[in-house]
């Protein structure tokens, strides 16, 4: 059983990582190194222009590595942390190999503890927040259903038994979109309409 010793350990030697959030496991590398980001890409077989999100320990962390408006501070007050992935403008330090080449960034700020404690440890490093699965297949909700791909790649697995499987709800505040229907989505779309 890895620990979070463990993972910070491979997060600085530019690997990967499997820890649990909230919603699912989760694949993380350090989110500022343009070829651990790339390496994320790999080892899910995901298409390059599909953006990563950039998981935080907490909002004002986030804020070193986001421009947001001051409604989207208010909105991720309000709902960060939490199964929510808050698209916001990006700052320079966070390169293109995350965002797909986009001037926006998903931010997850997980309401996990393992996880908090992960992010919490790293920083001011931010970890890739994204779904330990390979592209096209099931989120990961036990470690045993990890892809051996993955689970051989990376450097350490945080083992924090099953996630409830609910996917983050993904949303553009300044946009005023959901872009992904998933936890908490009646909520944010409430808070939308009434702010």
């Amino acid at each position: 059983m890895d620990t979070v010793a463990d993972a910070v350990a491979a997060v600085e030697r530019g690997e990967a990582v499997v820890y649990p959030t909230e919603t699912v496991y989760g694949l993380g590398a350090d989110a500022l190194d343009a070829d651990a980001v790339e390496r994320v890409f790999e080892l899910k077989g995901r298409a390059r222009d599909k953006p990563l999100s950039l998981g935080a320990p907490s909002v004002d962390a986030a804020l070193s590595y986001i421009d947001p408006t001051d409604r989207e501070i208010r909105f991720m007050r309000e709902f960060l942390p939490g199964p929510v992935t808050v698209v916001t403008a990006r700052r320079e330090v966070v390169p293109d190999a995350l965002t797909a080449g986009r001037e926006r960034v998903g931010i997850r700020v997980p309401d996990h503890d393992l996880a908090l404690e992960l992010l919490s440890e790293l920083a001011p490093t931010p970890l890739t927040a994204t779904s330990a699965n390979r592209s096209g297949a099931g989120s990961v909700r036990r470690i045993d259903e990890l892809d051996s791909r993955i689970r051989d790649a990376v450097g350490a697995v945080l083992d924090d038994g099953e996630a409830p499987g609910a996917e983050s709800t993904v949303v553009d505040v300044g946009e005023n979109v959901v872009h992904r229907r998933g936890a908490r989505a009646d909520d944010i779309e409430a808070w939308l309409a009434r702010e």
